[in-house]
């Protein structure tokens, strides 16, 4: 197993992730969510399909380990029977209408394993904002849970080999549907077998142009 705490940080408070869930609820009023929940981030940038904190080491139960890279459903059941996904997220977790679960399942080549790691983000039903994001990477014939992040709104993605993490920046009174701005982190995974921080920025959407003009601002290290 693989351990190690990396980038850490205050873990992420059930009061936020009420506050989160609360005003999205009163957004998604105007109707249910009727597709796969499209992504809360910025899409897709390899194999598949916003700040963090990364935490490696958990295995999920064999029971959730599918013979070959997990469907949708695969992946849902693989983030219920995770011992290190929170009680918080696990709820969030039903279905938006039908069988349909908020999830993005993506796949691609995180950790130079043999067989593609799965990143999937678990979203909110209305908005699809993402309340927690995870990599598993199969290893001895089960998937390992080597990062998760549960600080809502977040979302991960693979870009060209690296995990990025990235995290709605809210200001005072700033609605839920209209962040100000956002972080955005990159990891890599290491030979030491854990993923370490890579580079951060941040962006600051213009309140003019309703974010679409947004200027990236550098972080140190």
């Amino acid at each position: 197993m693989h351990g190690g705490l990396t980038e850490a940080g205050p873990s992420p408070a059930r009061s936020t992730f009420q506050a989160v869930t609360t005003a999205l609820a009163v957004l998604a009023a105007v109707g249910l969510f009727l597709s796969s929940c499209a992504t809360g981030g910025t899409g897709a940038r390899d194999e598949g399909p916003a700040h963090a904190e990364a935490v490696v080491g958990a295995t999920a139960s064999p029971s959730s380990t599918p013979t070959d890279a997990p469907d949708r459903t695969d992946a849902v059941r693989l983030v219920k029977d995770d011992p290190e996904v929170s009680e918080e997220v696990k709820r969030e977790l039903k279905p938006c209408v039908g069988d349909e679960y908020p999830v993005d399942v993506s796949f691609g080549d995180l950790t130079g394993g043999t067989e593609s790691d799965v990143v999937v983000n678990v979203l909110t039903c209305g908005d699809a904002v993402g309340v927690g994001s995870y990599v598993y990477r199969r290893t001895s014939g089960r998937y390992e849970n080597v990062f998760k992040t549960e600080e809502p709104p977040v979302y991960a993605e693979i870009d060209r080999g690296d995990l990025v993490v990235t995290k709605q920046v809210y200001e005072k009174g700033d609605p839920v549907s209209s962040p100000s701005g956002e972080n955005v982190i990159t990891y890599r995974w290491t030979a030491s077998g854990r993923f370490v921080k890579e580079y951060s920025w941040h962006n600051d959407y213009s309140s003019v142009v309703g974010g679409d003009d947004a200027t990236p601002v550098p972080e140190s290290g």
